[in-house]
């Protein structure tokens, strides 16, 4: 069965989409405290040290990208990673990044 010329098109832009959400260090950070485990945006706050406003906006990205999802209970606004793919994702690119440090070490 031949696929569709846009499917290829629309998994390349769905990957884009990603892989620019995975572009900032503050939303790399606020991954990294939520692929352990669910938090509440206070939490990630102070975890990341960014104001209300600030953290309001990456998640806006993260959740647009289908990264991260969140629900409210009451005034609270509970947030937790929408794929366990996306844990695996970001160790495998801090791996690439230690790898990369170390050969760089190693030509010095």
């Amino acid at each position: 069965m031949k696929k569709k010329p846009g499917s290829d098109r629309e998994a390349y832009r769905r990957q884009a989409e990603i892989c620019k959400a995975f572009a900032n260090p503050t939303r790399l950070h606020v991954i990294d405290l939520l692929s352990r485990g669910g938090r509440w945006s206070s939490e990630l706050q102070a975890g990341v040290g960014i104001s209300k406003a600030n953290l309001s906006q990456h998640l806006s990205i993260l959740k647009s990208a289908g990264v991260v999802s969140t629900h409210r209970e009451g005034k609270q606004l509970r947030c937790g990673l929408s794929m366990p793919a996306v844990k695996r994702a970001t160790a495998l690119l801090r791996s690439m990044m230690n790898s990369q440090q170390r050969r760089t070490r190693r030509r010095r």
